[in-house]
């Protein structure tokens, strides 16, 4: 089928997230000027350069001033935000976490997570998490609105802190992706978890 994503699709469901997969899910923590902590799974994330490192999550439907969701209005107003690597282990409290609630709500409680000291940022890590990006905001971008008249906004910021848990670094000092078990979204409401990996060399 070939169809042109303004004039609609005819399916039953919506395949576009079903077309780029697997998609990294950007659990992102924040604090609001007020204290509030908030914490929420995005399913738009990646890192976009490696030097200096970037992330970025964009958060959809959600106006720079108000919305479902508080990341990117936390992180543009502290200028601070934290990622937090979706595992196996940690699948239903990030799914839980998900919930729209009041802004004066700490999903880290609604979830049953455990706020851990970031280093150089001031919204907590998930200590459940076993990777966490310590990032200072470095652009917010409002993207353009929807049929819904929702706007969509990418907030992109610079890595200044990394922590990776112990037991999952090896001997030859990488990572062990596979012990992780990251958890992946597909389109619809599919995941996958990262349970094998393959090796291959760049042509030379």
């Amino acid at each position: 089928m070939f169809y042109e994503p303004r004039n609609g699709h005819g399916l039953a469901h919506d395949p576009m997230k079903a077309c780029v997969i697997p998609r990294p899910i950007g659990w992102i923590s924040t604090i609001s000027g007020d204290g509030v902590f908030n914490l929420a799974p995005f399913s738009y994330s990646n890192l976009v350069a490696g030097e200096p490192p970037m992330f970025m999550f964009s958060s959809n439907g959600v106006h720079l001033d108000g919305g479902a969701k508080d990341s990117a209005l936390n992180a543009a107003e502290t200028g601070e935000f934290v990622y937090n690597l979706a595992t196996w282990e940690t699948r239903e409290a990030m799914n839980q976490s998900s919930l729209h609630v009041a802004r004066d709500e700490d999903e880290f409680e609604l979830a049953g997570l455990t706020k851990a000291t970031s280093m150089l940022v001031k919204p907590p890590r998930v200590a459940e998490s076993p990777i966490n990006l310590e990032c200072k905001t470095w652009k917010t971008i409002e993207l353009p609105s929807g049929k819904s008249g929702a706007h969509n906004v990418m907030v992109i910021g610079e890595v200044v802190g990394v922590h990776i848990v112990d037991d999952a670094l090896k001997e030859n000092g990488v990572i062990d992706v596979v012990s992780l078990r990251a958890v992946a979204r597909l389109g619809y409401l599919d995941y996958s978890v990262v349970d094998e990996v393959f090796t291959m060399s760049r042509p030379k």
